[in-house]
């Protein structure tokens, strides 16, 4: 049999209805559906009533064993798909170590676009879109998270980070005390019944939300340095 590729689905961020069509129609021609969790994939295969699938859990503690495995199925002509809980798999999500098995390997490799957080945050964010540094998770550790905070502050672009609900209030203290006059945005349960934008200045933003523990999956927003000039840019 001729080798098939893998493919790496984006599936939706919040909103079951973002998947596309091109994603349905390969998750329904898989032999084989490798996930990050089988138990939150399971309930959009269900949404989508796509059944009697082979689920195998592809995650960050055991990528490195089974994508070997994985990648001779499809070298041998079965049909390999790999989902990350949300967005695009390889994105501060599982799926590296996959593609780059697959490269190795000489088997081909195709990527379904679909919903990202970093993308839907940034269109709606109203700071500079031409270009942009993603940082994904955010230092857990105070002094790590400072120093990566003051490299964004300094930077010309837009940088965009991922942090929990629980660290928002002290992280938004730190960008206060560096540069309390920041553009921020704090974009919360994107594509969700609950989605909401909160815009200002570090200053106004740490005020709201400093003293109260914020919910739901947070995507923060910093503007740069930069006076950038053009269509779709800051004046």
């Amino acid at each position: 049999m001729s080798t098939k590729p893998i493919q790496l689905i984006g599936t939706p961020i919040g909103n079951l209805g973002d998947i596309s069509f091109r994603a349905v129609k390969c998750l329904r021609d898989a032999d084989v559906i490798s996930c990050e969790d089988t138990r939150h994939s399971s309930r959009l295969l269900s949404h989508l009533e796509i059944s009697g699938k082979e689920l195998i859990a592809l995650h960050d503690h055991n990528e490195k064993e089974r994508a070997g495995s994985l990648v001779a199925r499809a070298a041998n002509g079965e049909r390999i798909v790999f989902l990350s809980d949300a967005g695009m798999p390889t994105i501060s999500d599982p799926g590296f170590r996959l593609v780059n098995a697959s490269v190795e390997a000489d088997v081909p490799v195709e990527v379904i676009p679909g919903p990202s957080a970093v993308i839907t945050a940034l269109a709606g964010s109203g700071l500079p879109t031409d270009a942009f540094y993603f940082g994904g998770f955010l230092p857990v550790k105070s002094g790590k998270r400072k120093r990566e905070i003051e490299t964004a502050l300094a930077r010309v672009e837009t940088s965009i980070f991922f942090e929990s609900p629980h660290r928002l209030g002290k992280t938004l203290g730190v960008v206060a005390e560096l540069d309390p006059d920041r553009e921020v945005c704090i974009a919360r349960e994107l594509t969700k019944k609950f989605e909401t934008f909160h815009r200002g200045t570090a200053g106004d933003l740490f005020a709201e939300f400093g003293g109260k523990k914020a919910k739901g999956e947070i995507t923060l927003l910093l503007r740069g340095t930069g006076k950038i000039k053009g269509a779709g840019r800051a004046l």
